[in-house]
């Protein structure tokens, strides 16, 4: 079954032309926020995406407020892993996995009901390369 589409698609131009500029000079000093390090799938470019990011365990979970089809998941998953830049320490991420979860069960219970209402139902999980 496919997740359907999230009700963010409108804001991405915004976030992607705007807001990352804005912000990628220091998200990374944000508790709760990373940068993610990725190339592109074609052009073998470094990408540098601000991202909000969760912990399980080992794993870093992501939000995909723009679905799977978007660019920067598609990069991720063709390179097999990525790089967070957290604060000033690196971690190398790898076995990226899109997974589908209409109830959010992994998220605190204010981004669960923030997710909901924005449609967000698709998420990816990642591990740390150490573990």
């Amino acid at each position: 079954m496919a997740a359907p589409r999230p009700r963010t698609l409108f804001l991405r131009p915004f976030a992607v032309h705007v807001f990352n500029r804005v912000v990628r000079p220091f998200v990374h000093r944000v508790p709760g926020f990373a940068i993610m390090i990725y190339p592109g799938r074609r052009s073998g470019r470094l990408y540098r995406t601000p991202m909000k990011v969760f912990r399980d365990g080992d794993d870093y979970i992501f939000a995909l407020t723009y679905g799977s089809f978007a660019h920067w998941v598609k990069n991720v998953l063709a390179a097999g892993g990525a790089e967070l830049q957290i604060g000033n320490r690196r971690v190398a991420l790898t076995d990226p996995r899109v997974f589908f979860d209409p109830k959010r069960s992994l998220m605190p219970l204010p981004v669960r009901l923030f997710l909901r209402v924005l449609g967000v139902t698709e998420f990816l999980r990642m591990r740390s390369a150490r573990s």
